[in-house]
């Protein structure tokens, strides 16, 4: 029977730069899934690349004296050599310097214009040269570039634009009649309610103003600007050709199964390459999805921080298994993830050494001091087998409903939790107190039997998280990879098999004081600008109050299930917050601080008792309260610990 096709993407990597850790989470998250639909039987195509046209890559290839092609293969190679040393299993790096992609961007343009969906204009407007976008003076939040935050400047040039809102109904549509096309849900609803629904402006798709793009072929003194050259990678990698002679392989794989894509650039994967589709007349991809960001500590990384972390440097201290078990475990399928060296650690002990090493190692350690290695099924069997053999067998398709919501951390929980039924069968069975009965060593080799039996199927499961580690338990265990079908079922290992004489130890407990000794050693510089004093804040008192003024205010903590911004407002957002079993509407002006989506899942501190009133037209039945450094950035108060929604604050 012929495998069911399966293609994926990630986003593809700007080539300004080495990316960092939070970058290459999303090729490890986008290989774990690779790997497991493959372990189901899928036949899976998976891509990945750069994106390396741009204004910004033009500048900075003339700020380091070179060439932007000579800048952009060099950063190319080493997210290439990145993506290799995650061990990721994708099927295609494609640069958009291609060849046969530059060809197809080309005639996709003259296509696109051909038909009257491009025409020729001018645009004026605010630049923001990071992200290569155009505002107008109404987008800008605070005046500055409404998606990173950064300074804008005035720019007037010649350009073609697309006619968006031509197709902009089509796509509501598409949306409301496919509720899985973009996840989270969280998602769906900032693209309908902030772009789609509003209305959509023509959007730019060529420049003047530098040379470094594809040229367009009929007028070229203008350059294909950045999404209508990057996004239609995902065609032209798999062989799409405009003029109708596409490859077999692009029949086979149109329409993409997953677009995996950061949630900073969700508007353009689910707004503008679906409107591009429609009319180049091709089927929408089946799911974009945009994932949280893995945040530095209580921070975007960002290079000026100096808070930046490079995946070389956290292969160098953890390896590569416990990186890629790091970053895949400890992000929420539709919240932000915080990565520092602290929690590696603690991580690193708890559940790669203790959890799974020590119970690989214990296991063997026992199977060659009392049976010198031999596991043997003597199929003595006693009531907590059933319960035990229960978990193992049932965890497969646990993982499978995790895997496919796309709930990542969620099947790995699944995956550990399964070591941890195999620890808990230790203390309930205890081997050592067995070894010491004669006629108890049979039972004995049945429960070592059972230990292994476990060990080999959690094993298998974790290869599509941890592949390195997978194999070196197998080859410990003198066990062989299993179907997908095969790990629902108990007592596939040979009985009588012999285990390594040599168990190795898969991964070290840390001393996190070294830890942060080499970490400090390896971090660049950063401390060379004049030190900065002490980032305090004095404020003017205000008159005191007595305790029971105090006690007149009721705070209760509060979580957000549903949040959007404000229409006709640049600095509210609107939340929806479950307080115990109420749910109270507040009004916040936190929308340059916090997109609606991140404000999602947040357990927050609230002054429930404030007295109703309107902003900007909107009840607004409390107040969120948030902490505000000296340049007006704000920070919502939270719970150290997880607390429950109502939860008093006293």
């Amino acid at each position: 029977m012929e495998k069911q096709k399966y293609y994926m993407t990630t986003a593809i990597a700007y080539t300004s730069g080495k990316p960092h850790i939070g970058n290459t989470y999303e090729v490890v998250l986008a290989d774990s899934i690779a790997r497991f639909k493959r372990l189901q039987g899928y036949d899976v195509f998976f891509q990945t690349g750069t994106d390396e046209h741009g204004q910004k890559i033009e500048l900075k290839a003339g700020e380091l004296g070179v060439t932007p092609k000579e800048l952009v293969d060099e950063v190319a190679g080493d997210i290439r050599r990145i993506w290799d040393m995650m061990n990721t299993s994708y099927d295609k790096f494609i640069r958009t310097t291609d060849e046969d992609h530059e060809l197809q961007v080309q005639k996709i343009f003259k296509r696109l214009y051909d038909q009257g969906d491009i025409y020729k204009g001018y645009y004026e407007g605010m630049y923001c040269t990071p992200c290569e976008s155009f505002f107008t003076e109404s987008q800008l939040v605070d005046g500055k570039c409404p998606d990173c935050g950064r300074e804008v400047t005035p720019a007037k040039e010649e350009a073609y634009f697309f006619k968006m809102g031509k197709y902009a109904q089509r796509l509501i549509d598409h949306i409301n009649e496919h509720p899985e096309f973009i996840q989270p849900v969280s998602r769906k609803n900032e693209m309908m309610n902030n772009f789609l629904l509003p209305g959509l402006q023509d959007l730019c798709v060529s420049r003047t103003s530098f040379t470094w793009g594809i040229p367009v072929s009929f007028d070229p003194k203008h350059v294909t600007y950045v999404w209508l050259d990057a996004l239609t990678n995902y065609i032209t990698g798999v062989g799409y050709d405009c003029d109708g002679n596409s490859t077999e392989q692009f029949q086979e794989l149109w329409p993409a199964d997953l677009h995996l894509i950061g949630k900073d650039i969700i508007r353009f994967h689910t707004i503008y390459w679906p409107i591009f589709l429609m009319a180049l007349d091709l089927p929408l991809p089946k799911q974009i999805f945009g994932h949280p960001w893995l945040l530095q500590g209580d921070g975007k990384m960002s290079k000026s921080k100096g808070n930046v972390i490079y995946a070389d440097d956290l292969v160098a201290l953890f390896g590569v298994d416990a990186v890629r078990y790091f970053v895949l475990h400890e992000m929420p399928f539709d919240n932000d993830g915080v990565i520092t060296w602290e929690l590696m650690v603690e991580r690193m002990n708890s559940e790669l050494a203790n959890t799974l090493g020590n119970l690989v190692n214990r296991t063997i350690s026992m199977s060659n001091k009392y049976f010198e290695g031999i596991v043997a099924d003597r199929n003595v069997k006693e009531e907590v087998d059933d319960e035990f053999k229960a978990v193992i067998t049932g965890t497969r398709d646990k993982v499978a409903v995790k895997m496919e919501g796309l709930r990542v951390s969620d099947a790995l929980t699944e995956i550990f939790n399964l070591f941890k039924r195999c620890n808990k069968y230790i203390d309930e069975t205890m081997p050592w107190a067995l070894a010491k009965d004669e006629s108890k060593q049979d039972r004995l080799s049945t429960v070592l039997y059972n230990l292994v039996e476990g060990i080999c199927i959690g094993a298998n499961l974790l290869e599509s998280f941890m592949p390195e580690t997978t194999d070196r338990i197998l080859t410990q265990l003198n066990a062989s990879r299993r179907e997908y079908d095969e790990l629902a079922t108990f007592g596939l290992y040979p009985s009588e098999n012999k285990v390594t004489d040599h168990p190795e130890i898969l991964f070290q407990r840390l001393d996190i004081g070294e830890i942060l000794e080499k970490v400090e050693a390896m971090m660049p510089a950063v401390e060379e600008a004049p030190a900065e004093e002490e980032n305090v804040i004095d404020l003017e008192p205000k008159d005191e109050i007595t305790f029971e003024e105090f006690g007149r205010m009721q705070f209760q903590v509060g979580e957000i299930i549903a949040c959007e911004a404000v229409k006709k407002s640049r600095k509210l957002l609107c939340s929806q917050v479950k307080i115990g079993s109420q749910v109270k509407q507040i009004v916040s002006g936190i929308k340059a601080d916090y997109t609606p989506e991140e404000m999602v899942g947040k357990k927050v501190m609230v002054l429930v008792n404030l007295k109703p009133a309107k902003l900007a037209g909107v009840l607004s039945e409390g107040m969120l309260l948030c902490a505000e450094d000296g340049d007006g950035n704000l920070s919502l108060m939270t719970t150290e610990k997880d607390m429950p929604s109502g939860a008093e604050i006293c």
